[in-house]
């Protein structure tokens, strides 16, 4: 579905965005994954190497949109086209307010949504030059419904959500698609940590009666990435098996 393509992906060492990378791969992308410390960009390429998938990858200061040029000029000049970018890096947050510093809600919007324009702005003028492409952000459910501590959070999720609106409309007559995926309970590592007692009422709040794999996210953005979704710019997808809370 993605042949011939190249693939930019944020936050792709651990979690959705390395199953992203996976499943992007298996569909015949170019991909290069960015995460936030060499080690950890050098495990999971490491990883990906050995079930056979040869992926590159960096670690720019997602903040610092001059180490993000250098970066992306470097995939630019070696692939002559990027077509996709995934804005998945991110951090979340349960404080309640009065225990939340200044400081931490400055960090989670740096990286949930400064982050984002500033890759975005980087690759949208390759992208222009090339005659379109796709941009992809990672939202949440919280985007849509809050949530009852760490305000931070939902916070940023809906300036995400602002951001794909937004910019589909402003470069759609370039051709470039910007949607987003909204995940639910998924089983990341932090899920995968909780208790037993823990899980099993957040299983009850899903309709569907189970909590998200990766997988399941991963898929969305390989739908939205294709050209079967050719005509679809500016939603906000959400793959939270129903589960409202």
């Amino acid at each position: 579905m993605l042949e011939n393509k190249v693939a930019i992906i944020t936050g792709g060492t651990r979690g959705i965005g390395f199953e992203t990378v996976k499943l992007f791969k298996e569909n015949k992308a170019e991909v290069i994954l960015f995460g936030s410390r060499e080690e950890s960009v050098s495990k999971a390429v490491e990883e990906l190497k050995n079930i056979g998938m040869n992926v590159s990858g960096y670690w720019p200061n997602l903040s610092d949109i001059n180490d993000i040029e250098d970066v992306v000029k470097k995939i630019y000049d070696k692939y002559k086209h990027i077509d996709i970018l995934v804005n998945n890096a991110g951090i979340s947050a349960n404080k309640k307010i009065e225990d939340t510093t200044s400081l931490e809600f400055k960090n989670i919007m740096d990286l949930n949504v400064n982050a984002i324009f500033n890759t975005s702005k980087v690759v949208v003028p390759y992208m222009k030059n090339n005659g379109g492409g796709v941009i992809l952000n990672t939202s949440s459910m919280v985007s849509i419904y809050g949530q009852s501590s760490g305000v931070g959070y939902p916070t940023s999720k809906f300036a995400v959500n602002g951001i794909t609106k937004s910019l589909s409309r402003e470069l759609a007559p370039f051709n470039i698609r910007v949607n987003a995926v909204a995940p639910g309970i998924i089983k990341t590592d932090m899920v995968a940590n909780l208790k037993k007692e823990m899980i099993e009422p957040l299983i009850k709040t899903i309709p569907l009666g189970r909590i998200g794999q990766p997988r399941d996210i991963a898929n969305a953005f390989l739908f939205l990435a294709s050209d079967m979704a050719s005509y679809i710019t500016g939603e906000i997808l959400s793959v939270d098996g129903a589960a409202r809370s």
